[in-house]
């Protein structure tokens, strides 16, 4: 069982995350209709993103926000729907934090760089 400090630290990273991702979340819609409504392929949107270090940081921040709100909540749920707890938990939502940020800092790489 996990002390009230780091429970409350988990709480307060969670609720940080989640303001950061809805943030995130409404500017990446922004960006979605502006492509949409002005018509841009995905070829002309790729050579847009190209070598733009203020989309890379943008979609970098939001990946890593990702990476620390899901395996917080995925450790919840385990806890409170399955009963499951402990360090066994902990690594394994660490290991989905992990994978979020491998995959999603390679897909803004691939997007801005490659």
């Amino acid at each position: 069982m996990t002390s009230a400090v780091t429970q409350a630290r988990l709480w307060y990273w969670q609720r940080i995350s989640a303001m950061v991702l809805a943030l995130c979340v409404l500017i990446h819609l922004a960006i979605m209709i502006y492509a949409v409504r002005g018509g841009l392929s995905a070829a002309e949107i790729l050579g847009r993103t190209r070598g733009s270090l203020s989309f890379g940081a943008f979609y970098s921040v939001f990946v890593l926000a990702c990476a620390l709100h899901v395996p917080i909540g995925l450790a919840t749920v385990a806890d409170e729907w399955m009963g499951w707890r402990g360090p066994k938990v902990a690594v394994a939502a660490g290991f989905f934090g992990i994978a979020i940020v491998f995959m999603g800092l390679r897909a803004v790489y691939g997007v801005v760089a490659a």
